[in-house]
C-alpha cells in the first residue's frame, strides 16, 4: 500500500487519520485496530453506556461511512504480529503484509490485571477499558449483589459509582493510605470519600488484596488484614500499562512508554507515536498523559509533523471524571505542589487550587465549570493569582483573569 499506516484504532488513531486528510494529505491511509468496531469513545463506557443510557452508535467517534468517504482504509479485527522497520512493512496474524512510507503507533494502553495466582482468572473478575469489557460487566450489575472494587483511583471510583447507582453493595479496596493518593490532594480525596460514603459505598484504605477465592467464579476477597469479603463481582481498577510490545520488537526506544520527542517522532526514522502509549517531554521532564484530550491533541500534532510542519507539541493537560451527580474537571498537572488553596462557592461548587510556592500548577473543580475554565486559562497563560483572590467568592471569578 505504501502511504501512512496507523496502528491502533482508538481516539488517537482516528484523530490522526482525520487530521491527515484535513491537512490535505492525498496518499494512502490505513488504520489498523484489534477490535471489530470502528473507533469509539472510551470515557462513556464506564458511565452512560454501562448504565444503558447511551447506545453503541452514539459512542462512535465518526459514522463508519466517514472512513470510506475520506478514503481511509479501516482494517478492524486485525492483530499486527510484526513490524520490520528496515523494510518498512507490517505483517498481520493472517499473514498479510503491508508496506508503508511512514507509520504511527497509537496503540493506547491496556488495564493492569490480577495474576492467576491472585485469582485473576476466576469468572466475574473484570477490568473496564473496552466496549467488550462493558458488555461483559453490564449484566452483572444487579440490585443487591456484592461488588468489590480493587483500586481507589478515578477508574475504580467511577466504577463504584455505577455499581452503587445499580443498587449493589459496594466496597472499594485501596492499598495506599488513602484513595486518589497518586493523582490528587488530601482535600480532593476527602471530598470524594465523603461523596461515595454518602451513597452507601464502603471505602477501605490502607489495606490490600491478598487473593481472590471461588469455584469457577469469584466468591470471596481475602485482604492483607486477614479479613474476608463476600463478592459476586470484582472489578479491577489498578491503572493501565502502555501498549509498547510491537514498538519494542521493532527496535523503537522506550521510556515508560514509546519515547517521543516534541514532534512526536520516535527513535527510528519514519515512525511516530501519539496517545496513551507514549511518553513525551514536558517542562524538562518526561511524562505520560493518560487522557482523551492529549490523545487527540498529540495525534493531530503528529499528523501535521508527518507532513512536514516541524511544530513542537506542547501539551495543555486537562481531565474529567463523572461520579454520581458530581462532575470533576481538572486543569494542569499537580506534580510538585506544596500547598492547596480552597475556593468554596457553596451549593456543592468547590475547587482546589494546587500551588508550588507562588506558582499555580493545577486545579480540581467539583461541579464548578466556571472555576475550571478560569483556572485553565490562567495556567495556560502562566498566571498565578493571589490565594486571597481565589478564596474571595463575593465577586466574579473571571476577575482573576485581569
Amino acid at each position: 500500500m505504501a502511504g501512512i499506516a496507523i496502528i491502533g484504532a482508538g481516539q488517537a488513531g482516528a484523530a490522526l487519520a482525520a487530521k491527515l486528510r484535513s491537512e490535505g494529505y492525498e496518499g494512502e491511509i490505513a488504520l489498523f485496530g484489534r477490535e471489530r468496531v470502528p473507533p469509539y469513545q472510551r470515557p462513556p463506557l464506564s458511565k452512560a453506556y454501562l448504565l444503558g443510557e447511551s447506545p453503541k452508535e452514539r459512542l462512535l467517534l465518526r459514522p463508519e461511512t466517514f472512513y470510506a468517504d475520506q478514503n481511509i482504509s479501516l482494517h478492524l479485527g486485525q492483530t499486527i504480529t510484526e513490524i520490520d522497520a528496515a523494510a518498512q512493512s507490517i505483517t498481520t496474524a493472517e499473514g498479510a503484509v503491508f508496506t508503508y512510507d511512514q507509520l504511527a503507533f497509537t496503540t493506547g494502553a491496556e488495564p493492569r490485571r490480577l495474576s492467576a495466582e491472585q485469582g485473576g482468572d476466576l469468572g466475574n473478575v473484570l477490568t473496564m477499558r473496552s466496549m467488550d469489557d462493558a458488555d461483559r460487566l453490564a449484566p452483572l450489575l444487579e440490585d443487591g449483589k456484592r461488588a468489590v472494587i480493587i483500586g481507589g483511583g478515578y477508574i475504580g471510583l467511577e466504577a463504584a459509582a455505577v455499581c452503587a447507582k445499580r443498587g449493589m453493595q459496594v466496597t472499594v479496596i485501596e492499598a495506599a493510605p488513602r484513595i486518589l493518593g497518586r493523582v490528587a490532594c488530601e482535600e480532593t480525596a476527602t471530598y470524594f470519600r465523603d461523596l461515595h460514603e454518602g451513597n452507601g459505598v464502603t471505602i477501605r484504605e490502607g489495606v490490600g488484596l491478598d487473593r481472590l477465592r471461588g469455584t469457577d467464579v469469584v466468591q470471596a476477597v481475602h485482604l492483607t488484614s486477614g479479613e474476608t469479603l463476600a463478592a459476586d463481582l470484582v472489578l479491577v481498577g489498578i491503572g493501565i500499562i502502555p501498549e509498547t510490545q510491537l514498538a519494542e520488537a521493532a527496535g523503537v526506544a522506550l521510556d515508560r512508554g514509546i519515547a517521543t520527542n516534541q514532534m512526536g517522532a520516535t527513535s527510528l526514522p519514519h515512525i511516530w507515536a501519539a496517545g496513551d502509549c507514549t511518553s513525551l517531554p514536558y517542562r524538562g521532564e518526561r511524562i505520560r498523559l493518560e487522557s482523551v484530550q492529549n490523545a487527540i491533541d498529540q495525534a493531530e500534532a503528529v499528523a501535521c509533523n508527518m507532513l512536514g510542519a516541524a511544530t513542537p507539541y506542547v501539551p495543555k493537560p486537562w481531565f474529567w471524571s463523572d461520579q454520581y451527580d458530581t462532575k470533576l474537571q481538572i486543569a494542569g498537572l499537580n506534580t510538585g505542589y506544596d500547598r492547596i488553596v480552597i475556593r468554596d462557592n457553596g451549593e456543592g461548587a468547590r475547587s482546589h487550587w494546587y500551588y508550588q510556592g507562588d506558582t499555580l500548577l493545577a486545579v480540581d473543580a467539583m461541579n464548578d465549570p466556571r472555576a475550571y475554565m478560569v483556572a485553565r486559562r490562567l495556567i495556560e497563560a502562566g498566571k498565578s493569582p493571589d490565594a486571597a483572590a481565589i478564596q474571595d467568592t463575593s465577586g466574579d471569578i473571571k476577575s482573576l483573569l485581569r
